[in-house]
């Protein structure tokens, strides 16, 4: 399939001028009344099918192999859930000199989601690195943050959320838990449908996160969510996340590095400790934040792209180093490194 050809330098992801797109859409025609009821209601079936197929996929052999790579995970999730987290809560000191409380509020939810999967094995992939490991560590994370995601937001989102309650969190574990667990006990029956229609249903999945992203910029939109966002603030925005970036990338890489792990497992380390997944932080903000969804996926949307843009010209600049002596041995309980292993995408 042709994919729009960017400028090297520049490797833009046509979705997201998709998602832009779907943004202006929501500008120039927001749903409202019984169109916004209807765009609503879509949009949470959406979210629950996006989770089923998210359940439908991880295979579970693949989980129970990658157990013995436990060092390289806990490091990748503790990146992800721990040092994110308090990045982010020590970005409160900068409202409201540079951020808006509802831009805080967006970026501290953009450090509590899971990593990405697709992305962080495509570039693990072109850097060289040890790709089953990144299908594990992404898999895991997108597991993991299914439950930890909604606790962390209701420990530190909680009251500036409003309106986050028990009642939320059952409202999240039956439309994004629920259905997650459903698509792992029917996957031994329709996995391999699945498999075969990968193309097909990744164009759902995508088409749902468009219908996710067009419902939160329409409420934005009716409550005039752009009279509350100067395009000062958004450069603020972007700076603050420039730094979280390239505090992540630097921290995973020489890190990884002090705790003895291969050149291969630091690869996949870094692309999925730093990122961060619009896929599944979208439909969660849509749960969470409700009407102030549009303001608090904002920082994610550009995060998201800041981080495409970054990591390709990293994992092509890796792919060109030096292989390391494969006959090493690894550290204790660590992965090995994927030479000679097969790559797979996401």
């Amino acid at each position: 399939m042709n994919r729009l050809r960017w400028p090297s330098w520049m490797p833009v992801d046509p979705y997201i001028v998709l998602l832009l797109g779907t943004v202006g859409l929501a500008a120039l025609l927001p749903a409202s009344g019984t169109g916004a009821d209807v765009a609503s209601g879509a949009s949470k079936a959406a979210i629950a099918f996006l989770f089923f197929l998210y359940g439908a996929r991880l295979s579970t052999r693949e989980a129970l192999d990658g157990l013995k790579h436990w060092r390289l995970h806990t490091v990748v999730l503790a990146c992800t859930f721990v040092v994110f987290p308090l990045l982010g809560l020590a970005a409160r000191g900068l409202v409201p000199a540079l951020l808006t409380q509802p831009l805080y509020q967006g970026l501290l939810f953009l450090t509590l989601v899971p990593s990405t999967i697709q992305s962080a094995i495509a570039f693990t992939s072109i850097a060289r690195g040890n790709v089953p490991a990144a299908i594990c560590a992404g898999s895991f994370s997108s597991l993991v943050g299914i439950v930890l995601t909604p606790l962390l937001a209701a420990v530190l989102l909680g009251r500036d959320v409003g309106g986050f309650s028990a009642d939320s969190l059952v409202g999240i574990v039956l439309q994004l838990l629920v259905p997650f667990l459903a698509g792992q006990v029917l996957r031994p029956w329709i996995g391999g449908f699945i498999t075969r229609h990968k193309k097909s249903l990744g164009l759902v999945d995508r088409g749902s996160i468009l219908l996710v992203v067009y419902t939160a910029f329409s409420e934005g939109m009716v409550q005039g969510i752009w009279h509350r966002v100067s395009p000062l603030r958004l450069a603020g925005l972007m700076a603050v996340e420039a730094v979280l970036l390239a505090v992540m990338l630097a921290l995973t890489w020489y890190g990884s590095k002090a705790l003895r792990f291969s050149r291969e497992d630091r690869i996949a380390i870094q692309f999925a400790g730093s990122k961060k997944s619009l896929a599944a932080g979208l439909p969660m903000a849509s749960v969470l934040f409700g009407a102030h969804a549009s303001l608090a996926v904002l920082p994610l949307m550009l995060f998201h792209q800041m981080q495409l843009m970054v990591c390709a010209v990293i994992a092509k600049r890796r792919s060109h180093d030096p292989r390391e002596d494969v006959t090493a041995q690894p550290p204790a309980g660590g992965s090995r490194t994927a030479a000679g292993t097969g790559t797979r995408s996401g």
